[in-house]
């Protein structure tokens, strides 16, 4: 693995990806997205996990990308054909779990937000802790919500608090994104990991060619349209990345101040 921060672990029938980059709360990078998206697609030819479970370490599943990649940075010299196939990485990444054929579990705890949200809502399930915040940040530093996941988002809570999760960049807590759908169980952070084990474990005891034909048409289903909707998303993103805003939003994370947006 590129990264060497995303584990794989396996027991029995159950498999673990787990983001092991705590140190910093887990925020994702290039390498670390190539991984999980390795991973997932090597699930295709093995017979013998019938779950996977998406986890993190740490104090937060993770928030979001790692802004001290160069791709955030104005001093990235790559073509802009180059640059399209980069940033198309995350989409990528997160089709791949999507097409995983077994059934897939996120155990979120703390901050999940932007491409840490992302992968979550790209699981069948999510059990969150307690503590959990979720959300997506994208629009505090000037960008659209990119890999893909407007429309899981909207397809699991509707347009309404679709665009409150999107449009306000806010971190909700566990207790409100239960009751809109967007998280199937809260349960206290100490009992995270034996609660996933366990939906992992009943579903895992399940016929496995009944499941995962049954998983892969409500996904057929419920996102008939997404690929036809969505392949603009990455040109949006390199659209929004030429604006002031976006490049003062960066600054002012870096900088730690409050950024002043213009429209420009």
């Amino acid at each position: 693995m590129r990264s060497g921060v995303i584990k794989l672990e396996r027991d029995g029938a159950i498999a673990t990806v787990r983001i092991a980059r705590a140190e910093r709360r887990n925020a994702i990078t290039n390498e670390m997205m190539e991984d999980i998206e390795t991973i997932s697609r090597g699930f295709l030819n093995d017979a013998a996990t019938r779950v996977v479970i998406f986890a993190a370490d740490g104090s937060d599943f993770s928030i979001g990308a790692d802004l001290s990649q160069p791709r955030f940075q104005s001093t990235d010299q790559d073509s802009l054909l180059i640059r399209r196939r980069t940033i198309g990485l995350g989409g990528r990444m997160l089709r791949a779990i999507q097409e995983i054929e077994q059934p897939t579990i996120a155990a979120v705890q703390g901050i999940a937000t932007g491409g840490g949200a992302c992968i979550a809502t790209a699981c069948d399930f999510r059990i969150a802790a307690d503590n959990a915040r979720m959300g997506y940040g994208e629009v505090k530093i000037g960008i659209n919500l990119m890999w893909h996941a407007l429309p899981i988002c909207v397809h699991l809570v509707g347009p309404s608090r679709a665009k409150q999760l999107v449009m306000s960049g806010k971190l909700f807590p566990a207790a409100t994104l239960v009751q809109w759908g967007f998280v199937d169980e809260v349960v206290p952070l100490a009992d995270l990991a034996a609660r996933a084990r366990s939906w992992a474990e009943e579903y895992a005891a399940l016929p496995p060619i009944a499941v995962q034909m049954i998983k892969r048409s409500i996904n057929k289903i419920s996102g008939a349209l997404d690929g036809a909707i969505m392949h603009m998303d990455v040109d949006q993103w390199l659209l929004a990345t030429t604006s002031d805003d976006f490049k003062e939003a960066v600054s002012a994370f870096f900088e730690k101040r409050k950024p002043v947006f213009k429209g420009n």
